[in-house]
């Protein structure tokens, strides 16, 4: 599914339009974003958790080469879906 499916979905559930839905949705997507930045974690109950790791700096391979490399350390965000969502996965 793509942004404009979800924007299509979100407006035909909430009976609004399309242009309403995409500003929820990009308001959402923004308050995420904002709250991740700051490195603080998300919890959206029923659905599931964001939160920042930080990666460690590790040695690695080039895969053209094989030449060994240094990978520095970095920041990713890591999401952990909640019971009921791996549930109605499954």
């Amino acid at each position: 599914m793509k942004k404009e499916d979800l924007v299509t979905l979100v407006s035909e559930r909430a009976a609004i339009t399309k242009k309403e839905a995409g500003e929820a949705l990009n308001t959402v997507l923004e308050g995420i974003s904002f709250t991740l930045e700051k490195g603080d974690p998300i919890s959206l109950i029923g659905f599931g958790g964001f939160k920042v790791v930080q990666r460690s700096a590790r040695e690695g391979r080039n895969p053209s080469t094989g030449e060994k490399m240094q990978i520095p350390a970095s920041k990713s965000v890591k999401f952990t879906p909640s019971k009921a969502l791996k549930e109605r996965v499954q």
